[in-house]
C-alpha cells in the first residue's frame, strides 16, 4: 500500500525523503544547478552536486539553505518539488501530507518560507516541526517519557542542542556551524599551510576519509590534488590526520560551546538522567571520526552514535507523521 504522507529532513547539506512503510526513499545533496541565462532549473540532487566545481559561465551549481534554512525561495521550491514528485511514484497524482524537520531557533518568518515553498511545491498539508525532536525520536529515544534525554544533532549548517521530557524541549540552543563550515576550515588549512587551493568536494573528501575529532597517535595520509597558490599550476601534496584534526578545532570547539550552554541550563533532575543516560549524537557530523570521545571528554557526559545518524531525522518524521496524535506537542505549525 503506498501512502500519501512525506518527511522530509530539509538539510543543508542533504535533503531525505521518507515514506512511511518503506523507509527512505530519497537522499540526495540539497544542491541544485541552474542556467543563468534563462534561470531554469536543470539538476537536482546527485546530478547537481556532480556539476560542482565544474560549471561552465552560463551554469550556476548552488545551494538553496544556508545555515539550516532557505537563502534562495524560488530554488527551495523548485528542489522540494523534484524530490515530492520523486518520492510519489504512481501516487504523483495525490497532493501529500508533508512533515519538514527545521532547526529548533528558526524565526517565524523562515519557519512561513519553509511552509509556503512546500506547498507551493505540491504538498496539500504542511507540518512543520523540531529537528531535535525528531532526531531523537529517529534515534529511538522515548521522548514522550517523564525523564531527561539528550539529543546533540551535527548536521551540514547548523548544529541542534537540545533537552527532551515529556515529547517538549526543556532548554535548546542552535549553533550555525556544523559539516560546512568544517569543510571551509579544511579548505582554508590546506591553503595556508599547503599552498594548495581546493574546492568544497575535494574538503569534505578528506574530512570524511582522514579526519578525526581528537589527534591520534597513528595517523593517516592522503593525497590531495588541487592548484598552486603561486604558480596556478596542478599540484599534488599530502595531508595527515592530525592536520585535519587542527584545521577543525574552532568548529569543534563551538559544537561543545553549544552542548555546554544546555547543559547549564537544564534543571538538576533533568541533568541527573543525562548523566545516567548519556547524550545522543545524530547527524552527518556524528561519522566523523571520534567525536564522540571529543564530546564526552569536553563535558564529562557520556556520548553515544546514534544508528545511522544520518537518516535520524528522516526516520523520526517518518515516526510522528504515522502518530500524529502522540506527538502534536512537538508540531508547530500546519498549512492546508
Amino acid at each position: 500500500m503506498f501512502s500519501r504522507r512525506l518527511g522530509i529532513d530539509l538539510g543543508t547539506a542533504n535533503t531525505l525523503v521518507y515514506v512511511p512503510g518503506r523507509g527512505v526513499v530519497i537522499n540526495e545533496p540539497s544542491i541544485v544547478a541552474i542556467s543563468v541565462d534563462d534561470n531554469r532549473v536543470l539538476a537536482v540532487g546527485l546530478e547537481a552536486k556532480n556539476m560542482l566545481g565544474r560549471t561552465p559561465a552560463g551554469i550556476i551549481a548552488a545551494k538553496p539553505l544556508r545555515d539550516g534554512v532557505i537563502a534562495d525561495y524560488r530554488v527551495t521550491e523548485a528542489m522540494l518539488r523534484y524530490l515530492i514528485n520523486k518520492a510519489g511514484g504512481r501516487l504523483r497524482l495525490f497532493r501529500p501530507e508533508v512533515m519538514v524537520a527545521v532547526p529548533a531557533g528558526i524565526t517565524s518568518t523562515e519557519r512561513r518560507a519553509v511552509v509556503d515553498a512546500a506547498t507551493q511545491a505540491g504538498a496539500r498539508a504542511t507540518y512543520i516541526v523540531k529537528e531535535p525532536i525528531v532526531a531523537a525520536i529517529g534515534a529511538g529515544i522515548p521522548v514522550n517519557t517523564p525523564a531527561g534525554h539528550m539529543i546533540v544533532d551535527i548536521g551540514g549548517g547548523t548544529t541542534e542542542v537540545a533537552v527532551i521530557s515529556l515529547g517538549g524541549i526543556v532548554a535548546s540552543a542552535s549553533a550555525r556551524v556544523g559539516g560546512d563550515k568544517i569543510d571551509q576550515a579544511i579548505m582554508e588549512e590546506v591553503k595556508k599551510k599547503k599552498g594548495l587551493v581546493i574546492g568544497e568536494r575535494t574538503a569534505e573528501e578528506i574530512k570524511m576519509a582522514i579526519g578525526s575529532a581528537t589527534p591520534v597517535k597513528e595517523q593517516e595520509w592522503l593525497e590531495v590534488r588541487g592548484r598552486d597558490l603561486a604558480q596556478g599550476l596542478p599540484k599534488i601534496v599530502e595531508i595527515s590526520t592530525n592536520e585535519v584534526t587542527a584545521a577543525m578545532t574552532d568548529q569543534l570547539r563551538e559544537i561543545i560551546q553549544t552542548v555546554k550552554k544546555v547543559l547549564q541550563e537544564t534543571p538538576p533532575e533533568l541533568a541527573a538522567d543525562i548523566m545516567d543516560r548519556g547524550m545522543v549524537l545524530s547527524g552527518g557530523g556524528a561519522l566523523l571520526r571520534n567525536i564522540d570521545t571529543f564530546i564526552s571528554e569536553a563535558t564529562s557526559v557520556p556520548a553515544t552514535i546514534a544508528k545511522d545518524p544520518l537518516l535520524c531525522v528522516a526516520r523520526g518524521t517518518g515516526v510522528a507523521l504515522e502518530h500524529l496524535d502522540i506527538y502534536k506537542r512537538s508540531i508547530m505549525l500546519r498549512r492546508s
